[in-house]
């Protein structure tokens, strides 16, 4: 529990503070600026600050103003720093920017918002749409106090009431992200796929949704985990709407959705990848002051599946002229001031090979023994439409309401590089 939160300017001077627990003294400010230089000094600075005193300090640092928490108990840090970060959006919300300005233009506001987001040291609201539906800028014009909406009186604060669409439908993308790392010798050093389910709500009510994938534990649990292709997850999080304790016992998403855009689950797979997109660079100096680059492309897709927008990024030394280019498909671009040169293909279809030759001179000797150092690697970014590399599927996405409306559920899968790098021998 948090016992005050304090906002300081640059100098420590307190601009806005409140006390939840009366267990603390308004000196600690001082308290925490003491112990945030002598941290300084020392080059030990953390955002966490433990005191001799027993009490503990958590702040963030946003435009040159500390937003302090203090609390005298041992408290789960990492959920006090994403309360702060928290709060910090829901300001943010209401003033633009979060500014010394901002909080004295509106400190009554803001003193409002402290008293709804934590009582008595308990976080309590923190979603802002939910906020201003009752806390307003111009709350002090209105005759009648409003009425607090449903969602802050019952147990699903991130959804108002009442909310209707003429149209229900509900958008998922499974958009995968591909990191990869190549050394020279052709070894996979590095491999992974980071990926999110990101959802599209437009729905009526208050809709319950369930999502059903092809989890590796549940047609485990089913005895059907040989008949069908199912995929193993890691570092799975989700969005606060799931219901996690009945996840835990039958595997099933089950939700009540926020309204509009948001992501429902993120997860990653640290299983050896096939590289989607080999590419080969051979370099050959037919002269001291001319170079050339022999490049392949490959697909490794199955040919049914096709990456769009491919980017093969070529690095060349920092001096070299501009180059000649030859290639079987799409286009090159010399970028001086990126010192590269950008091979664009629109289309790359699976199981298929493109070549790009280029040829350009270094002016000078000098920077031609800078050319035979360390170049960066090849870094390569592309899309790949209804396709994933992780396999996942979704089942089924059911949307029932208490009114009965239909509602049309969209799935889309999309796989696209990260840090896909592949180095140059």
């Amino acid at each position: 529990m948090i016992s005050a939160i304090f906002i300081l300017d640059v100098k420590g001077r307190v601009i806005i503070s409140r006390d939840y627990r009366g267990d603390i003294s308004p000196k600690c400010a001082e308290r925490f600026m003491t112990r945030l230089n002598e941290l300084e000094v020392e080059s030990k600075l953390t955002p966490i600050i433990h005191d001799e005193a027993g009490i503990s300090f958590v702040y963030l640092t946003v435009s040159n103003l500390y937003v302090l928490a203090v609390t005298r108990t041992n408290v789960n840090a990492a959920s006090v720093v994403c309360f702060l970060h928290r709060l910090v959006d829901v300001f943010k919300h209401y003033f633009q920017e979060l500014e010394e300005e901002s909080l004295r233009d509106n400190f009554v506001i803001v003193y409002e918002l402290l008293d709804e987001v934590m009582d008595y040291g308990y976080p309590q609201f923190t979603e802002a749409k939910i906020l201003t539906e009752y806390i307003k800028t111009d709350a002090y014009k209105l005759e009648a106090a409003p009425k607090p909406p449903m969602a802050v009186t019952n147990a699903v604060s991130w959804r108002m009431e009442g909310i209707k669409y003429k149209k229900n439908e509900v958008f998922l993308d499974a958009v995968e992200s591909v990191n990869l790392l190549v050394h020279s010798n052709g070894s996979v050093v590095l491999s992974e796929v980071v990926g999110v389910l990101r959802m599209r709500v437009y729905l009526s009510g208050m809709p319950e949704c369930k999502l059903g994938l092809n989890d590796k534990l549940l047609f485990e649990k089913q005895g059907r985990a040989d008949k069908h292709k199912t995929v193993q997850l890691e570092d799975i999080k989700f969005h606060q709407c799931v219901r996690l304790a009945r996840f835990e016992n039958d595997r099933t998403i089950s939700f009540i959705p926020p309204d509009g855009q948001f992501d429902l689950m993120t997860y990653r797979l640290s299983q050896n990848i096939k590289p989607l997109i080999w590419v080969e660079c051979l370099v050959e100096k037919p002269s001291r002051s001319r170079t050339e680059y022999l490049v392949k492309a490959r697909s490794q897709l199955k040919e049914r599946s096709t990456a769009t927008n491919v980017e093969i990024i070529l690095p060349l030394p920092p001096d070299a002229t501009t180059p000649m280019v030859k290639t079987t498909q799409g286009t090159a671009q010399y970028q001086p001031e990126k010192s590269s040169l950008v091979w664009t293909i629109k289309n790359f279809p699976g199981n298929k090979e493109y070549m790009l030759k280029c040829h350009f001179s270094l002016p000078s000797v000098e920077a031609e023994d800078d050319a035979r150092g360390k170049m960066p690697p090849i870094k390569v970014k592309f899309e790949i439409p209804y396709y994933t590399v992780s396999g996942i599927q979704v089942r089924y996405l059911k949307v029932i309401e208490k009114s009965g409306y239909q509602a049309l559920p969209w799935v889309r899968y999309i796989t696209t590089a990260g840090n896909y790098e592949i180095r140059m021998s």
